[in-house]
């Protein structure tokens, strides 16, 4: 979800506004694809790359998550959302994760929208992470290093449970996946919109997904 900076800046406005106005399409997205009957939504919100940035604007950041979590539990729950977290959450500090947790708990039970946001996330650290977990186990005995395959990967990935992505959808022009999904997303279409993330409405879920209809997906057998 790429622009908030840039959108405030475009109108001289603090950074954190820019923040801000991106919660608002958050709000949005999760309505709109709620409304079109899409199962399962995933934002990245926050990257392990993201800590890199001042101190200030994590604070910005972190601040608006929690409040985040504490006005919207409620909206998502009556609406029929349930809400997960993937990622480094403990980095975040012991008052966010307890908000993230009991917003899962709250939502838990709920079907129309799985909605999952990624905080502190990267890729490559998960896949890693997967890694070890295989090999943990493979030190212990409990694990034939001649079972692993593919499967057994996934179900050691934070995503394990939940389905890979059809549609990834980049905002504000930038056309790279910046260490996000990267095992989920082998055969995920892409489509990039040249729209700031604070400006991303139903009209542009719209426009991505009238692309994707397009699409002939093959997963690898080739055109026939």
């Amino acid at each position: 979800m790429d622009g908030n900076r840039r959108w405030a800046r475009n109108r001289a406005l603090p950074r954190a506004l820019g923040h801000k106005a991106g919660v608002e399409a958050v709000r949005r997205a999760v309505q709109a694809c709620a409304d079109a009957g899409i199962g399962w939504l995933t934002l990245f919100a926050f990257s392990s790359e993201n800590w890199q940035r001042s101190a200030d604007e994590v604070r910005d950041l972190t601040g608006l998550l929690r409040l985040y979590l504490r006005h919207e539990v409620s909206t998502l729950a009556k609406n029929g959302v349930r809400l997960r977290v993937i990622g480094e959450r403990e980095r975040f500090g012991r008052e966010t994760m307890a908000a993230i947790a009991e917003a899962e708990a709250a939502t838990a039970h709920n079907t129309r929208l799985n909605l999952t946001v990624a905080l502190s996330y990267g890729a490559r650290a998960e896949i890693a992470a997967a890694t070890r977990a295989l090999a943990a186990e493979v030190a212990a005995g409990t694990l034939d290093p001649a079972a692993i395959d593919e499967a057994a990967i996934s179900a050691r990935l934070s995503t394990s449970g939940m389905p890979d992505p059809d549609l990834i959808i980049r905002t504000s022009g930038e056309q790279r996946l910046s260490n996000f999904l990267l095992w989920q997303a082998a055969y995920a279409e892409f489509v990039f919109l040249d729209v700031l993330w604070p400006d991303f409405d139903a009209a542009h879920l719209d426009q991505a997904l009238t692309e994707y209809r397009r699409r002939a997906r093959r997963f690898g057998v080739g055109a026939g």
